[in-house]
């Protein structure tokens, strides 16, 4: 292994926000990617489907790239390989489930060429002219999550992707907690680790407790059970069908989503779960209601849409009925907790009984104090780079580490873009490489920026007002129209006077322009913008988005 003579550490994304995970390693001149992952539109990015993190970095040095290197299976980790697969030929590492997720992300999203996957665990040991790269086991809400450590002669630089320290963990997901004092004590460079639950004090509850607590909600529910799970908390969805079994109920799954996660989960051994106990949705009313458990997803972008449309009754398989129970086993990611407070209410109004927030059904993957400061006392490192959060959840997590011991200067806060550099003995900051967000909507990918949105997000506020005149470019004057069509704006026919007005108003702009020697049609369409945005406001306080069309004959 070469000496390491400069090490930068670069957030393309996962920083100042939850999701949308990318981290870059430099070594020398090699570049290791941590995570690809998605973050799912905030409420102003109307009609965005997922946003990704911005790559042009990647895309400029894309020969320097070594591999990308995935800690975990969720969507905030892998949602955005495709998007970098198809602009950077390099290999994927990760572990068997991660993989197998990620196949199922490049089978979506039709990927063409061949791509290089190696499967790792946490025996694995990469060797790179630069560093050797070695993982560690983490407890998460999902099975197979590692940490990952890059060893250089300055020390190592340690990833701890999404973790937690669960004393009784569900399944084999014993927390490689030896590995990680090992690595401290060898010397540990910069430490990166997770923010998300940074503010809340204390530890984070066991997944063991889950289990008995969602078998006591079946054993005393008199009709059926409706599940809400995250597709991709397979421990959560293994303790679901055990307390199903336990309680002698059939288990219906609902949702194309979840067939397949279970489906695959299945397969690869990850879920156990006896044939016999899981019927088709045809067959829920064969059965009596006390005998049947029903599994519905969630995912992370919109956690209850599907039981939504059961509350509302416009599901095509399965609608909420009097006397169901609802057991939610999901907590809303932060901005999304207005619309999980909206369909519980729903629930309710439908008639039934909601099992949210007052009984342990659900504890986060993510580590509480207590838990990281383990974590900054196992690995014991020089400098420290809160990541995996939004801004105020890093700043929490800072805290925490200056009351373990670590100076300030040596915790940094960064954003997008920001690079932190070690040189010799040397820390430098304030450099920045190109970041920011990319937005998909449908098939497309980045064409759509603040232009666009700001379109959409008038739009939603005040409509827009259609204006068409047919002009006679001869002859100089109107053969039809103006004829006002809007949407959004007002109810027309309760507005037939302002709208004559308007029309009136069009109908001499139009005139006055064409008795002009030459006929400019730009200065007509912005005379009736100016003046329609003036008449429409001082009678109604709004602003629609006005566009003339002026055709000629």
């Amino acid at each position: 292994m070469e000496k390491t003579e400069n090490i930068k550490l670069i957030a393309l994304g996962g920083v100042g926000e939850v999701g949308k995970n990318m981290f870059v390693v430099e070594i020398n001149s090699d570049l290791f990617v941590v995570d690809a992952g998605l973050m799912y539109p905030e409420g102003e990015m109307l009609g965005i489907d997922m946003v990704i993190p911005d790559i042009t970095y990647l895309k400029e040095n894309r020969e320097r790239v070594r591999g990308i290197f995935l800690t975990h299976g969720h969507d905030e980790n892998i949602g955005g390989i495709s998007y970098l697969l198809n602009n950077i030929s390099v290999p994927i590492y990760g572990t068997k489930l991660t993989l197998a997720f990620v196949s199922e992300k490049l089978k979506e999203n039709r990927m063409k060429q061949t791509v290089l996957v190696k499967e790792i665990d946490n025996q694995t040991v990469l060797r790179f002219s630069s560093t050797e790269i070695s993982f560690f086991r983490t407890n998460h809400s999902i099975p197979d999550s590692v940490g990952i450590s890059f060893s250089t002669s300055m020390g190592s630089i340690v990833f701890t992707g999404d973790f937690k320290f669960d004393q009784t963990p569900v399944g084999d997901s014993q927390m490689d907690i030896g590995k990680i004092a090992k690595i401290g004590d060898e010397g540990v460079l910069c430490l990166l680790s997770d923010s998300i639950n940074a503010e809340k004090p204390g530890y984070s509850g066991s997944e063991a407790i889950i289990g008995s607590e969602i078998s006591d909600v079946m054993y005393n529910a008199e009709g059926r059970v409706i599940v809400a799970v995250i597709v991709s908390n397979l421990y959560r969805i293994q303790q679901v069908i055990n307390a199903a079994v336990k309680n002698n109920r059939k288990i219906a799954i609902v949702g194309k989503n979840m067939k397949n996660t279970l489906n695959l989960a299945i397969n690869l051994g990850y879920i156990d779960v006896d044939e016999e106990f899981i019927i088709s949705v045809n067959e829920i009313d064969k059965h009596p209601k006390n005998e049947v458990a029903i599994l519905t997803t969630s995912n992370h972008g919109d956690p209850l849409a599907v039981l939504s449309r059961m509350a509302k009754q416009s599901h095509k398989q399965v609608n909420v009925k009097e006397g169901d129970t609802i057991l939610v086993a999901a907590t809303p990611i932060p901005g999304q907790e207005l619309i999980f407070s909206k369909t519980i209410d729903l629930l309710f109004r439908a008639g039934a009984n909601v099992v949210f927030g007052q009984k342990q059904i659900q504890v986060s993957g993510h580590g509480h104090q207590e838990e990281l400061k383990m974590m900054l006392n196992l690995t014991k490192p020089e400098f420290f780079i809160p990541i995996h959060g939004e801004y105020k959840m890093q700043k929490a997590h800072a805290k925490l580490a200056k009351q373990v011991g670590l100076d300030e200067e040596n915790i940094f806060l960064i954003e997008k873009g920001d690079v932190v550099e070690f040189k010799g003995d040397q820390v430098h900051t304030g450099a920045k490489v190109s970041s920011g967000n990319i937005l998909i909507d449908g098939l497309g990918i980045g064409d759509i920026g603040n232009i666009v949105l700001r379109d959409r997000r008038l739009l939603s506020q005040d409509g827009i007002l259609i204006v068409v005149v047919t002009l006679d470019k001869q002859k100089k004057q109107i053969i039809s129209g103006p004829e006002i069509i809007t949407r959004g704006f007002v109810y027309v026919r309760e507005s037939e006077e302002l709208i004559g007005k308007a029309t009136e108003l069009v109908s001499d702009i139009v005139d006055r322009s064409v008795r002009e020697y030459a006929i400019e049609w730009s200065a007509i369409k912005l005379s009736i913008r100016e003046s329609l945005n003036q008449y429409l406001y001082e009678k109604t306080r709004r602003r629609p988005m006005i566009l003339p069309i002026i055709m000629e004959i």
